[in-house]
C-alpha cells in the first residue's frame, strides 16, 4: 500500500491564497473582488502587491456578484472570495442570472465552507453549497484536499473559459498532495489500487480515505481510493473503472448527502453499471457549533466512519 506524507497541516484557504498570490504576478488579467474578508481568505498579498486589480466591495455579496461579472466583458477574469454560505444561498440569484445564465468568466472562490467552519456555527456553516452550484448549468464544481492542491487548482481555474465554484476551508488539514502538481479539471486521481471496495472522496474527506484504507487493509480488505477534486464535471470513466474491478463503492463528502458528490457517482452508477453503494455525508441536517473534530466524529465524517460504510457494503456486494 502506498504511504502518503503528511507534510505539515495548512489551511486550504492559505492554498487559496497563494495561488491568487501567484497569478496576480503571472496574469494580469486576474482581478480580486472581496466582501470584507480579506484575512479570513488569505487575499492580503494580492491586495498589496496590486491595489489597481483589487476590490473591496464591503458587506455587498450580491452587488460583489454583479461587479465580476460585468468585468469579464472587459476581459478580465475575476475571482470573488467570502465565505462560502455567503458565495452560494445568499446570492444565488445573481450567480444564476448575471453569471451562470450568460456564461461568464468568474471564479466564485468559497471558504469556511461544511462542518469544520467549527465554533461559528450551523448559520455560517453551509453543506447545501454543492448542490446549489453543480445544478447550474455550465459551472464547473471544485473541492481540493489540501493546500497543495487548492493552490494548483486556483492557477487553473484562470484558464478555464467559464464560471467555476471553487470551495475550501478553515480549518488546518493534512498536506500531502506533491507541490509541484499539475491540476486537470475534470480529472480524478487514483490514490490507492484496490480490489475489495472503491472510495470515492472529495475535500477534507481524501485524507480521511486514506486513513480508512490503512484501517481495513490491517483487517485485510483491500480499499480503493479516489480523490475526486473536480464534482463537475465528474470523471465518470474513473468510477466506472474502479467499481467494475472491486464491485461496490463508498462516496464520502463534507456535504449533505442530498445533492452531493454522492448523488453524482449514483446517478453514474444507475445509468451504466448498478452497484451497491454507501453514503458517508451528512444526512440531510444543518450543523452546529463545535471544534472541527467534535463535529466531523457527531456527524460521521471520518475514517471511522468511512471504514464502517466500507464494511457494510462489502455485505451488501455478497
Amino acid at each position: 500500500m502506498k504511504k502518503y506524507i503528511d507534510t505539515g497541516k495548512k489551511d486550504t484557504r492559505s492554498g487559496f491564497g497563494a495561488g491568487l498570490t501567484h497569478l496576480g504576478k503571472t496574469n494580469p488579467d486576474v482581478v480580486a473582488l472581496c466582501a470584507d474578508l480579506t484575512g479570513s481568505l488569505k487575499m492580503d498579498e494580492f491586495q498589496e502587491n496590486h491595489p489597481e486589480r483589487f476590490f473591496q466591495v464591503g458587506i455587498a455579496e450580491a452587488n460583489m456578484m454583479g461587479l465580476a461579472a460585468g468585468m469579464t466583458i472587459g476581459g478580465k477574469i475575476p475571482f470573488t472570495g467570502t465565505f462560502a454560505n455567503f458565495s452560494t444561498g445568499r446570492v444565488y440569484d445573481q450567480i444564476r442570472q448575471s453569471i451562470a445564465y450568460s456564461h461568464k468568466n468568474v471564479k466564485i472562490c468559497a471558504s469556511h465552507a461544511g462542518l469544520t467552519l467549527g465554533e461559528d456555527g450551523a448559520t455560517h456553516q453551509i453543506l447545501e453549497d454543492i448542490g446549489l452550484m453543480k445544478m447550474l448549468p455550465g459551472m464547473t464544481v471544485i473541492n481540493p484536499c489540501d493546500f497543495n492542491q487548492t493552490k494548483a487548482a486556483t492557477v487553473a481555474i484562470a484558464e478555464h473559459d467559464g464560471p467555476v465554484y471553487l470551495r475550501f476551508g478553515r480549518p488546518k488539514v493534512a498536506n500531502f498532495t506533491p507541490e509541484d502538481q499539475t491540476f486537470e479539471i475534470g480529472k480524478a486521481l487514483q490514490l490507492q489500487e484496490g480490489t475489495d471496495v472503491s472510495i470515492v472522496a472529495t475535500g477534507h474527506l481524501v485524507w480521511e480515505a486514506l486513513i480508512a484504507a490503512e484501517k481495513l487493509q490491517e483487517e485485510g480488505i483491500s480499499a480503493e481510493v479516489i480523490n475526486i477534486h473536480t464534482i463537475k464535471p465528474l470523471d465518470t470513466e474513473a468510477i466506472l473503472h474502479s467499481v467494475e474491478k472491486t464491485g461496490c463503492i463508498v462516496t464520502a463528502e463534507e456535504h449533505n448527502y442530498l445533492g452531493g458528490l454522492g448523488e453524482s457517482v449514483a446517478r453514474v452508477l444507475s445509468e451504466n453499471q448498478p452497484t451497491p453503494q454507501e453514503f458517508v455525508a451528512t444526512q440531510d441536517t444543518f450543523g452546529e457549533s463545535g471544534t472541527p473534530e467534535q463535529l466531523m466524529d457527531k456527524y460521521g465524517l471520518n475514517a471511522n466512519a468511512i471504514v464502517k460504510a466500507a464494511k457494510k457494503v462489502i455485505a451488501r456486494k455478497n
